[in-house]
């Protein structure tokens, strides 16, 4: 017996190992730009965030700057980005079994939602989700306080109360607490645990098929 009606899942970290190609897509952008590139060793800090907020802050680009750089990203991002995502061990196998139970699944990432389709698609496990849900090109609703909702919405307006997100970071810890739906974090992926406990966040997996047991 399924224990929810909507799982909501985070993409990088969560259900695919992107990090390389993200820092290389950020490190070809910075060039472009002729800007210099910030230490981009620590995956927690750049694979979370909003893209925006991550030039802004981690790069130290200007507003103005930022517009420039999404589309510039977004180039690099189809040639280099997309190909280097990988799905974890075991997270096919936890959607499936989710399906089988009936339940509405739905990614629900700060990625540009085109972007997120491709990476999709690259995996191939399309088939198990009911929804793709991320931020529009101009780098708007990339917030999880936005992209909860709007998730949730596209599932046929699911209750929160009767919704979790599963994610890696921080940053969707704090999206399901403000948005008030359940939260399990995996430790396998980029974000940090501790971040994660101090947002709110009390449940935790180690593996994909560690979730079936909060989630069935």
């Amino acid at each position: 017996m399924r224990k929810y009606d909507a799982v909501l899942w985070d993409l990088d970290g969560t259900i695919s190992a992107s990090g390389e190609g993200v820092r290389k897509c950020i490190r070809l952008m910075l060039a472009e730009m002729g800007k210099p590139c910030p230490d981009l060793s620590d995956f927690s800090v750049f694979i979370g965030p909003p893209l925006t907020q991550t030039f802004s802050r981690l790069c130290g680009l200007t507003d103005e700057e930022v517009s420039r750089a999404l589309p510039i990203y977004r180039r690099y991002y189809d040639i280099h980005g997309t190909k280097a995502n990988s799905l974890y061990d075991g997270v096919e196998k936890a959607l499936a079994a989710l399906q089988k139970s009936g339940v509405k699944m739905a990614i629900c990432t700060s990625k540009n939602e085109r972007l997120a389709r491709d990476v999709i698609d690259l995996l191939g496990i399309g088939g198990y989700l009911d929804a793709i849900c991320g931020s529009r090109d101009d780098g708007t609703r990339k917030e999880k306080p936005d992209l909860i909702p709007y998730a949730l919405h596209s599932l046929g307006d699911i209750p929160k109360e009767r919704a979790v997100m599963i994610g890696d970071t921080c940053f969707d810890t704090k999206g399901a607490v403000t948005v008030g739906v359940d939260f399990i974090g995996v430790t396998y992926g980029y974000g940090r645990r501790d971040l994660m406990e101090e947002a709110g966040a009390t449940n935790f997996v180690a593996t994909p098929e560690e979730l079936l047991t909060y989630l069935i």
